[in-house]
């Protein structure tokens, strides 16, 4: 067994993640009353959230209020430079704080003007203070998220002043619009800064977010790991099973990949190396799990949610539609990592150094109850902002059940500050993102992406799939999953409806490469942050991580020629169907059991083993088979399930005669 040496010294998680998850930069005051300044106002915050569930106000009143508080926050939590000092607060940073209140208090004063006697057409000031407030978040999302979101965004802006010239190509080409125009669109209607990004942002990101603070307040984390230990632990390099299984659990809650990459790889990844993998394939299992956490139900990273906003589908529906493809593509991964365990005969954890899942679910089993309680609201369709509302009263109710986990006052207000601190990173990114609509709706620039991405197709389905991909990914790199899921559904997904490829479908296509984004090098953050907890190569553990993670760049092709997989029948919808017949449970086994079978192959084919070493012959067969196997036709199944059987069974004699029979 090839072990890797343990480092002298355990790596610093939270420089690593500061690294490369900008979001966690932030300051940590040395005053008494700056901490509980802003710990007072993150906390205040939270409670206008809860209280909004039952008491909604205006969107545009409401959305304000999120973004300027939440900029408030950005400006006292982030410092301008990396190297700046973060113990203090500045003093400008304590006036671009003021400023973002005040974006929010003359929305609020002059809402029935804007309303009523101006309808919507901005004056003087109003487009002073749109400019204003533009200009305080694109700083701000500088400051929490990096260069490339604010960027995106400055040239999306930019277009509406010169598209009218005549030097852009004449698809390219619109009216003159005015400032008025521009920044009217932006700051006074709900198409633009106050979008449904933003609406998704308040109604339900930040409760979800808030949620995952009081589970992680309560020991969920602790309770996935010692879970995943129990089941996995044993087997055939277990630690890179529990890898897998915990992390899958706790990227489907928090939703944020290089977060949950560095809390469970701190744990996970020198438990890999020690029973044997290499540092680079370690980092890239925690990688590849963490990102599959946004495509799996019930809460998909919260990302569920939003698709439900922007399509106007039951969540229930999409939840159900996202259980095969997730599961199937956690299946692949756990495949490749007992393959190589194999390979290189990796061993198990003792079981006598594990927990008993008898003594895991005694002493924390009741943390499932919240979770269950959502899903039986959220079926029993109820509204999503109080579902989740009552499942955090829940998680605090159920906590108390036992020593271990109850929460004591200061964690419940430490739960409510930390929700909040943590949600600024989607709202300023989805407020970015608001900008980018509200110049596409103002413009139409999305019917120009859709007749670009349409035109490469060249009238070829699977070219215009491809080519949504790519723009997907694009557009994905470097960016948070819900951002990036909207920017994808704004202006990749409608080229898909011109081959009547309906809503649902074409949402999670591209869904599905917005999130592997994280994972693709070369801009892979989340396996770049697996690598610096492994001690690993940053660009050998993104291409890992992407050999990982290939299941999920083909699945999403396979259930747009086979949406059984989504378990709907779309015969005769329409492109715009909101309501979706379950498909027949034989459609279903099929695709599924053809899936299975091709990822068995696809994963002993990448890692070369089966039983035993697969010769290179075989491997380039195994793979071939797998792609026939995912390929929508009759004829490629049947082939590819022969070549793949055939192989199997080579190997499996070949196994045989090489082992003892006692040990067969």
């Amino acid at each position: 067994m090839n072990k890797q040496t343990e480092p002298a010294v355990a790596p610093d998680t939270q420089a690593i993640q500061e690294k490369y998850d900008k979001d966690s930069r932030t300051r940590k005051f040395s005053s008494k009353g700056t901490i509980w300044t802003v710990t007072i106002l993150a906390v205040l915050y939270s409670l206008f959230h809860l209280y909004m569930v039952f008491n909604p106000m205006p969107a545009l009143q409401q959305r304000s209020i999120h973004v300027a508080v939440g900029l408030a926050l950005v400006y006292m939590l982030y410092p301008m430079f990396k190297k700046q000092d973060r113990s203090k607060l500045p003093i400008l940073d304590w006036v671009l704080a003021a400023a973002s209140l005040f974006t929010a208090g003359y929305i609020l004063i002059e809402y029935q003007a804007i309303v009523t006697e101006r309808g919507g057409v901005p004056n003087t000031v109003d487009i002073i203070m749109a400019i204003v407030t533009v200009l305080l978040i694109l700083e701000a999302a500088r400051r929490v998220t990096g260069w490339i979101l604010p960027i995106l965004a400055l040239i999306f802006l930019a277009y509406p002043f010169f598209s009218h010239m005549d030097f852009l190509p004449n698809m390219m080409m619109t009216r003159p619009f005015d400032l008025g125009d521009i920044f009217g669109q932006l700051y006074l209607k709900t198409e633009g800064l106050y979008s449904t990004a933003i609406g998704a942002s308040v109604n339900f990101i930040f409760l979800f977010i808030l949620f995952g603070a009081f589970l992680q307040k309560s020991g969920m984390g602790q309770f996935f790991n010692d879970l995943a230990l129990a089941l996995a632990g044993a087997q055939r390099g277990g630690p890179a099973k529990v890898a897998v299984v915990s992390s899958g659990f706790m990227g489907s809650i928090n939703g944020a990949a290089v977060a949950n990459v560095v809390s469970t790889g701190a744990f996970t990844i020198p438990l890999m190396k020690k029973v044997g993998y290499h540092r680079n394939f370690a980092g890239a299992v925690e990688a590849s799990a963490s990102v599959g956490g946004q495509i799996l139900p019930p809460i998909m990273g919260a990302s569920a949610f939003i698709m439900a906003e922007t399509t106007g589908i039951n969540y229930g529906t999409i939840a159900l539609a996202a259980m095969f493809p997730a599961l199937l593509y956690y299946f692949a991964v756990i495949m490749q990592v007992h393959y190589r365990a194999g390979k290189k005969n990796l061993l198990g954890i003792p079981k006598a150094d594990l927990p008993r899942i008898k003594e895991v679910m005694k002493e924390r089993g009741h943390l499932l109850i919240p979770l269950v309680g959502l899903i039986v609201m959220l079926f029993m369709n109820m509204p999503i902002p109080r579902a989740a509302i009552f499942t955090i009263f829940l998680t605090i109710i159920v906590a108390t059940l036992r020593k271990t986990t109850r929460m004591s006052f200061r964690d419940i207000f430490d739960g409510l500050a930390l929700g909040a601190q943590q949600a600024l990173s989607v709202m300023i990114a989805c407020a970015v993102v608001g900008i980018i609509i509200g110049v596409v709706s103002l413009t139409s620039f999305g019917a120009i992406m859709t007749s670009a991405i349409a035109g490469l197709g060249a009238g070829s389905l699977f070219l215009t799939l491809f080519f949504t991909m790519i723009a997907s990914m694009v557009l994905g790199m470097g960016l948070p999953s819900i951002p990036a899921y909207i920017i994808t559904a704004t202006m990749a997904a409608p080229a898909l409806a011109e081959f009547g490829v309906p809503i649902l479908l074409a949402h999670m296509f591209v869904f599905y490469f917005g999130i592997f984004a994280n994972v693709t090098p070369p801009v892979a953050l989340a396996a770049f942050a697996g690598a610096g907890i492994a001690d690993g190569d940053p660009m050998k553990t993104g291409f890992q991580a992407l050999r990982l993670s290939l299941a999920g760049f083909l699945i999403p092709f396979i259930f747009i020629y086979e949406p059984a997989m989504l378990l709907v029948d779309i015969d005769g919808l329409m492109t715009n169907a909101r309501e979706y017949p379950l498909a027949s449970f034989m459609d279903v086994a099929i695709v599924v059991a053809s899936t299975t079978i091709g990822l068995i192959a696809l994963a002993a084919g990448l890692e070369g083993f089966f039983k035993t070493h697969v010769n290179p012959l075989f491997r380039i067969l195994l793979v071939i088979s797998a792609l026939l196997l995912v390929v929508p036709e009759g004829y490629t199944d049947i082939i590819g399930l022969g070549m793949a059987i055939a192989i199997f069974a080579v190997n499996y004699a070949k196994w045989k005669k090489e082992t003892p029979a006692a040990l067969h």
